[in-house]
């Protein structure tokens, strides 16, 4: 036996819930070979014991096929996500922690960071669903490479697309291509509550939102449906979407979502010919602003040519080219969000209920801030909440 045998045998054992082998994602370490005796270990990313099962078993059976005749295989996995302590309405019961993507502006990656950070937490062994809330431009199916599909129907309920080891709902999956929406607020409202409800989520660690730009009856929405656990603002360096991505962050801060942190999106550029990073557009210049809201900047994702093939061609970057700066500085961002994640919820979680409307249904709360009763503008700025 030797290294290369090894790892030709380990390399068609894919990892469950993906295309790709646990070589390919370098999982597999300390390899030691004494004769036909083989020791290795492999470091998954799931803490699905179902997962660790099937890769010892898969692996003890390649290696078999290729000669080995003694073998001792250590999965090394991380520990079981908790289950959430949040509190309040909840209309999607069956997913643990709800992370809002936001961002005060359009055009500055929002809907990428969101699939890319996704990815990045299924990866890492997470159960993970993508909702493309951004109604009026759902982008989301083809950066998975899945524009063409439609979501099946069971019963009721319809059951979410899966690609890249999530499951995904986005309104681009249920219309036409090209198709436009012209929606009042009201109905935008009912669409999210629609998402949350009547689609067939499994049993989710976290389901990672992709909003519509800016802080209007989507977000409001969202946070008065559910607990949302962390909310996330994506910026680029500029003043103009500084400026916005502030208003973003004061929205968390007033429907009371725990700020995860900042994505600089566009923060340098890594020439794709010398690996060399300039800095052309800015780049930290969300510092000031992350410490005026107490939270840190968790990522600063380059300009970077992959980024933007891997969107169009339906082949995000955190998964297609993992060795990429980019995609590292993804992964370590999903890390440090589900470490945010775990630490609110051994803090209590959260709760909605002081945001719950006191507006008729189907009325936006803050189209009505003028004809609230003066109780109410006092003790929530005028946006019809507790």
């Amino acid at each position: 036996m030797t290294q290369e045998i090894v790892k030709s045998a380990l390399s068609k054992v894919m990892y469950p819930g993906f295309t790709k082998d646990i070589v390919t994602f370098g999982f597999v370490n300390n390899i030691n070979i004494s004769g036909t005796a083989v020791s290795l270990s492999v470091d998954i990313t799931s803490s699905a014991p179902e997962v660790a099962a099937q890769i010892k078993d898969d692996a003890t059976a390649e290696l078999k096929a290729a000669g080995a005749t003694d073998i001792n295989i250590t999965i090394n996995a991380p520990k079981m996500p908790r289950e959430s302590s949040s509190h309040g309405k909840n209309i999607a019961p069956q997913v643990k922690n709800f992370l809002m993507v936001s961002s005060g502006k359009g055009g500055v990656g929002k809907s990428t960071t969101s699939v890319n950070i996704a990815i990045a937490l299924a990866m890492q062994g997470k159960k993970v669903g993508l909702l493309d809330a951004d109604i009026y431009g759902p982008n989301v199916p083809r950066m998975l490479g899945v524009e063409t599909l439609r979501p099946e129907v069971n019963g009721n309920k319809v059951l979410p697309i899966k690609a890249y080891g999530i499951e995904m709902m986005s309104m681009g999956s249920l219309m036409e291509e090209g198709q436009s929406l012209i929606w009042r607020g009201a109905m935008i409202m009912k669409a999210i509550e629609q998402f949350l409800r009547d689609i067939l989520w499994s049993e989710l660690d976290v389901l990672v939102i992709d909003m519509p730009p800016g802080t209007g009856d989507a977000q409001l929405t969202l946070a008065q449906s559910v607990p949302v656990t962390a909310g996330l603002t994506v910026t680029t360096p500029q003043m103009v979407s500084l400026d916005d991505s502030r208003r973003s962050l004061d929205m968390f801060k007033k429907l009371n979502i725990p700020i995860a942190g900042i994505v600089e999106n566009m923060s340098g550029f890594i020439a794709p010919d010398t690996g060399v990073e300039y800095d052309i557009f800015g780049k930290g210049t969300s510092e000031p602003m992350a410490k005026e809201f107490d939270t840190n900047i968790i990522a600063e994702i380059p300009i970077e040519p992959a980024v933007r093939t891997g969107g169009d061609e339906g082949k995000p970057i955190v998964y297609a080219t993992p060795a990429s700066e980019t995609a590292k500085r993804y992964m370590a961002a999903a890390e440090k969000i589900w470490a945010m994640i775990e630490k609110i919820n051994d803090e209590g979680g959260v709760d909605n209920q002081a945001i719950q409307p006191n507006t008729p249904p189907g009325v936006s709360a803050c189209s009505t801030a003028a004809s609230t009763p003066k109780k109410h503008e006092e003790n929530s700025d005028g946006c019809g909440c507790h």
